[in-house]
């Protein structure tokens, strides 16, 4: 039994194929905007979301990704009573920083996994019956990213990329469709 399983093992691992070949590369990708606060409250925003990225792959499973973008969000909240009450979650922030996504290097159907650092530039609100914050400027957030990249090349990206901001106790993302080009 273990040598078959080590000889399925072997035979797929030669079959399969990732996402990219090393080289560099420019991703773009837009979605609907949310943002939410880290407290319990059901209060929060939606709008727009857009991504680019400069793509460094080092390899068919590991990519160095710098990226800018925008968000936008506006007030929406579940309930009448936290309308009237003036509940909020927005963002509108212009974005920068550097993840390294993993990806499994699976052909057609290739789930990745992407972390990083990066700084917000804008306005944050987070209004709700636990947390008063309003600010202006630059914030640092933690990029967090999972979805998968679809396609024969898999340079057709569905996403649900976040990013934690600490300091304004919120967290803005989005569910995007992005499109990967080769550069080289």
């Amino acid at each position: 039994m273990r040598t078959y399983l080590i000889f399925c093992l072997l035979l797929t691992s030669m079959l399969l194929q990732a996402q990219l070949e090393k080289g560099h590369y420019i991703a773009v990708a837009a979605g609907l905007g949310i943002s939410s606060p880290d407290d319990e409250s059901e209060a929060g925003g939606t709008g727009l979301y857009a991504q680019g990225e400069y793509i460094i792959a080092l390899h068919k499973w590991l990519s160095i990704r710098p990226y800018v973008g925008f968000v936008n969000t506006n007030r929406f909240n579940e309930t009448k009573e936290l309308d009237q009450m003036g509940y909020a979650v927005t963002t509108q922030a212009f974005f920068m920083g550097g993840k390294v996504r993993l990806l499994a290097p699976i052909r057609y159907v290739a789930p990745f996994i992407e972390t990083g650092l990066g700084v917000s530039i804008g306005t944050f609100k987070t209004y709700t019956e636990f947390t008063q914050v309003d600010k202006k400027g630059i914030v640092t957030h933690i990029p967090f990213s999972i979805g998968l990249a679809l396609g024969k090349r898999n340079n057709i990206e569905l996403a649900f990329t976040y990013q934690f901001h600490q300091s304004v106790h919120q967290y803005s993302g989005a569910a995007a469709i992005g499109y990967t080009f080769a550069l080289d």
